[in-house]
């Protein structure tokens, strides 16, 4: 029993350096993504944080704002997706389905 029991806490240190080594990975990627056909395009970065946001000239009219407000909204929100997502499916890979890891999902 103590050789299975020393197996488990190696196993447990190489998942935890391997999520360590992925996490700071995702931390320095960016995410990229656009609204109203390209008018809008936001980047964000792993550690959640807008990078950037780009605006079409054609889309900066002073009578409609709210138009504005509401693509900036969406394109930082579909970024923010694309990056939890790909977050998620890296820690389910690293994880191989253990449903049993606590808070584990927390890190990301």
């Amino acid at each position: 029993m103590p050789g299975n029991m020393n197996n488990l806490m190696k196993q447990a240190q190489r998942m935890q350096r391997q999520m360590e080594e992925k996490q700071k990975e995702m931390e320095e990627k960016v995410w990229e993504a656009s609204a109203g056909g390209g008018a809008v395009t936001v980047k964000v970065s792993g550690k959640k944080e807008i990078e950037s946001v780009t605006l079409s000239p054609e889309v900066v009219d002073p009578d409609d704002i709210e138009m504005l407000q509401d693509l900036i909204v969406a394109a930082v929100n579909e970024a923010l997706r694309k990056m939890e997502d790909e977050q998620s499916e890296m820690l389910n890979s690293l994880s191989g389905g253990l449903g049993g890891l606590g808070g584990l999902s927390g890190l990301f």
